[in-house]
């Protein structure tokens, strides 16, 4: 298994407020006008899963498998051409900031690693960016 990490982002939300949002995924919806037009068609999501369509991966689907209050939600790919868990972490810095970080695990063979390393930081990265600007009220 190969690990790509985020770099550890501010958050000027509490911990439970950040927490209660990312382990209900129907809190989406709030974001929803912020998905790029091009991925709306094939975004959708329900209290424990979410699913998107990404280039060049094709659809890619994941399911919450684990929750720690406050602190952790652990997702696993579903039907994805390569098995991975992802999971977001947060932790209080004060009552009313926290910090969060993005880890991606995947169970990458030997000869694609160098082609797909790059754009998985890359994603990871991303989603940590995007996780960091929700407002999480």
């Amino acid at each position: 298994m190969t690990k790509f990490e985020s770099s550890i982002k501010q958050i000027p939300y509490s911990v439970e407020d950040v927490y209660r949002n990312i382990s209900d995924l129907s809190n989406l919806e709030r974001v929803r006008d912020r998905i790029p037009e091009d991925k709306l068609n094939s975004f959708s999501f329900d209290q424990d899963s979410v699913s998107v369509n990404v280039a060049p991966v094709g659809d890619l689907k994941l399911r919450i498998i684990e929750r720690e209050e406050n602190k952790c939600v652990k997702f696993e790919g579903v039907e994805t051409p390569l098995p991975f868990n992802l999971w977001i972490q947060v932790l209080p810095v004060s009552e009313t900031e926290s910090k969060m970080k993005v880890t991606v695990q995947a169970d990458i063979p030997f000869m694609l690693k160098g082609m797909v390393a790059g754009p998985l930081q890359d994603g990871v990265d991303k989603i940590a960016d995007a996780l960091s600007k929700v407002p999480y009220v």
